[in-house]
């Protein structure tokens, strides 16, 4: 490029209103292209008019200069930098929704209820940190690793994903949800532990479709019995034990449902409901069943 055809570092700022010391940086940086005229100073070509203002609008929606660098240079398109942009974004408003969220429970509580309120929500203080401490959890409810696949749904029906805008009450439930799976976490672990010699993708399958059985009797506000729900809920619990249905297998199974009864554990699955708002969860059903257990043993 010539001299006279080129502009000079203050023709490019009056010409785009990015100040001076802005294009030297961006110069020093490899974002814009740049020569030394004879008496050693910068000049640029027309078209870094152009590509300076990209970079001026870039900026304006809080790209950073790698990603910016990665679409002049033709490394990365346009629509995959601002994608990746506005999933950052995404995520930042959800802590600052939890954040808020948090703020007003707070609020909510009351002069006298503040000190416990905090204490609680200390379990909780960031919602995606929070879930993993569920999935944790759920993972060690298991005495082997699971088929990934299996794993994911079964985490899916037990741990409600952190609501992209929570109310203070979700935010709150949560947080309880936390301080209860880690106090119940000692008697699941030596469950799993007992576990081990079990085929637990075949009961997990199998307790699962007997609380499919029971959704419509939940629905409808039947008080849970004995019957034809049962008997398939007892059933998988004894065939993957080389058992039979029995009144004295009903008796164990009874005494090693114990944890899921745990009152802990059932105010977890209202606090379940609390956060999804669904009126009924996969712990509801199963509790159905066990209620159903201890009718059947006579308890």
């Amino acid at each position: 490029m010539t001299e006279d055809t080129t502009l000079g570092i203050g023709d490019l700022s009056r010409l785009t209103g990015v100040p001076v010391r802005t294009i030297r940086f961006y110069c020093d940086e490899g974002i814009l292209e740049t020569r030394r005229s004879a008496g050693g100073h910068r000049r640029f070509d027309q078209s870094a008019t152009d590509r300076l203002t990209l970079v001026r609008r870039l900026r304006a929606l809080g790209l950073g200069l790698p990603a910016i660098t990665d679409v002049l240079t033709g490394r990365r398109a346009l629509d995959e930098v601002v994608a990746e942009e506005r999933a950052t974004v995404d995520a930042e408003l959800a802590v600052l929704g939890w954040r808020r969220a948090a703020l007003r429970a707070v609020e909510q509580a009351g002069p006298a209820g503040r000190a416990a309120r905090l204490a609680l929500l200390s379990a909780a203080h960031d919602g995606r940190a929070a879930h993993g401490e569920l999935v944790a959890f759920w993972r060690r409810f298991f005495a082997e690793p699971f088929p990934r696949e299996l794993f994911h749904a079964f985490v899916a029906m037990n741990v409600p994903e952190p609501p992209a805008d929570p109310t203070p009450e979700q935010v709150v439930a949560y947080a309880e949800m936390v301080t209860l799976t880690g106090a119940l976490l000692a008697p699941f672990a030596e469950r799993a532990n007992a576990n081990r010699h079990l085929d637990e993708t075949a009961l997990l399958t199998g307790v699962g479709a007997a609380c499919e059985r029971v959704v419509p009797l939940v629905a409808a506000g039947r008080t849970p019995t004995p019957g034809t729900e049962l008997d398939q809920f007892v059933d998988v619990h004894a065939s993957v034990r080389g058992r039979r249905d029995t009144p004295a297998f009903r008796r164990e199974l009874f005494a090693y449902s114990a944890p899921d009864r745990d009152p802990r554990m059932r105010r977890y699955w209202a606090l379940v409901g609390t956060v999804t708002g669904e009126a009924a969860t996969v712990g509801t059903w199963h509790g159905w069943l066990l209620d159903a257990l201890e009718t059947s043993v006579g308890r």
